[in-house]
């Protein structure tokens, strides 16, 4: 079986994920494309870029376990994407065991947090959904190992 190709990934995961939106009432894909474009820059591999296109699918139920386990995408891919994903319940340190554990997923994360916490789209929020994330974030920052971590998130 062939692997799928970048462009077929995010193709699943805009599609995936169409009509669903963000905090700030953005069409979802824009943070996939910004983490999927943070993990490029940071000097992802193919495989991470891949995972970061579908790092809140299984999560968000835009895609099943099913689905993943099924998909044209190699083991590593498959692993991040399991390794990203929140599982109901599950506290904030096991989660950040389970990124910090799994090769290749730390940079996606790192990623994500990028772009979660750039303050151009906290902008956008609430004071006090602006506060709640901001330190949800530092938190898991801390967890990562990547409090030191303040480099401006890629782009424009």
């Amino acid at each position: 079986m062939n692997q799928l190709t970048l462009a077929e990934v995010e193709a699943l995961a805009r599609a995936a994920h169409a009509g669903q939106t963000d905090k700030a009432g953005r069409p979802y894909a824009e943070h996939l494309a910004a983490v999927a474009d943070g993990v490029r820059a940071r000097g992802g591999d193919p495989e991470q870029i891949a995972a970061a296109w579908l790092h809140d699918s299984v999560e968000d139920a835009a895609l099943s376990e099913e689905w993943l386990a099924a998909a044209a995408l190699t083991a590593r891919t498959k692993a991040i994407v399991r390794a990203l994903t929140k599982r109901p319940g599950e506290p904030p340190q096991v989660y950040a065991g389970r990124v910090l554990a799994t090769p290749g997923a730390l940079l996606v994360k790192r990623a994500d947090l990028g772009h979660n916490a750039d303050p151009r789209r906290l902008a956008a929020l609430d004071e006090e959904t602006r506060r709640r994330l901001t330190e949800k974030y530092a938190r898991m920052r801390a967890l990562l190992g990547l409090q030191g971590d303040t480099e401006p998130e890629p782009g424009p």
